[in-house]
């Protein structure tokens, strides 16, 4: 008689085989599949190239850059200020005087965001005036071709290209390649 605990020795061989079968089909398809969650999670993040998003981290941790001097360079003139003051030697507990030395170091400061403004104020006017130089080159340009295109594209009332503008503008390239000026 069997007990029910005991297993019927064919159902034991058959969870085995299917065990030995499922694992082998895992060993060939590269491991399980993915959980609903994992998939979920990779569907929804975005891992698209967004440039405008690399643009912001790069603005980002630039200004944290300049943050990170700015405060050096602030201590390090308070600790050249307490240097020439000769503080760091005095103690005193004189409310009048730890107030003038605050007074100083925040003249300082805004003297020294004075200055770096005024630099970056400079630095944008040369620029926009080289844009503009640029600019005004560009218009110039373009207007040249403009009129240079409208004679090369004339025609006679018989539909042929007038031969006068062409001609002149052969000319012309002839005389800058041999650097012969139009005055002589």
């Amino acid at each position: 008689m069997k007990k029910f605990y005991q297993k019927n020795e064919h159902e034991t061989d058959r969870s085995k085989s299917t065990e030995t079968k499922k694992r082998k089909n895992m060993k060939r398809l590269g491991g399980g599949g993915l959980s609903l969650q994992t998939f979920a999670n990779m569907k929804s993040e975005n891992n698209r190239y967004n440039p405008s998003l690399i643009k912001k981290q790069k603005e980002f941790y630039k200004n944290a850059k300049y943050v990170s001097k700015f405060r050096k360079s602030v201590k390090q003139q308070d600790i050249d200020d307490k240097n020439e003051t000769g503080e760091s030697s005095k103690v005193d507990d004189d409310d009048d005087d730890k107030q003038k030395s605050r007074s100083n170091k925040r003249i300082g400061v805004e003297d020294l965001y004075k200055q770096t403004r005024e630099e970056m104020e400079k630095v944008r006017k040369e620029r926009e005036a080289t844009f503009q130089a640029k600019k005004e080159a560009k218009e110039g340009a373009e207007s040249r071709r403009k009129v240079a295109k409208g004679k090369m594209m004339r025609k006679t009332r018989h539909g042929q290209p007038v031969m006068k503008y062409r001609i002149e503008h052969l000319l012309e390239s002839i005389k800058k390649s041999a650097g012969i000026d139009e005055s002589s």
